[in-house]
This record gives structure tokens, sequence and C-alpha cells, in this order.
């Protein structure tokens, strides 16, 4: 996992504990990267089965 993965994995596992899901501007905003970087770093997440999407709770799901 590099820097920015790690960094969002943090991120969206700390808010989903307090049952709140993190907007892309709040990525954003608390890594400095653009929306692209962290689209990519999440996809890689979700590919390496670190995360995933529960469709029906609509809250992400952890390894």
């Amino acid at each position: 996992m590099n820097d920015l993965e790690r960094k969002l994995y943090r991120i969206i596992y700390n808010m989903s504990r307090f049952r709140r899901n993190t907007t892309m501007n709040e990525l954003k905003r608390k890594t400095g990267r653009d929306e692209p970087a962290i689209r990519k770093a999440v996809e890689n997440l979700i590919s390496r089965k670190e995360i995933r999407w529960d469709k029906e709770k609509k809250e992400w799901r952890f390894k």
C-alpha cells in the first residue's frame, strides 16, 4: 500500500466508524490530492480487496 492509499484507507475507516461516508471534496481537502489520483487509489484498494462497498447498507466494509 502506498502512502496515499494508506491515508485514504485510514480516513475512510475512521469516518465510517461514526457512520459517516466521506465525500470527494473532503478527501481532496484531507489528502491534498486531485480527484483522479484519489479515484485511482480507491480503485487499487478495492481491487486488492482491502475495502469494499456494501450496496445494501450503503457503507464501506474492511478486510
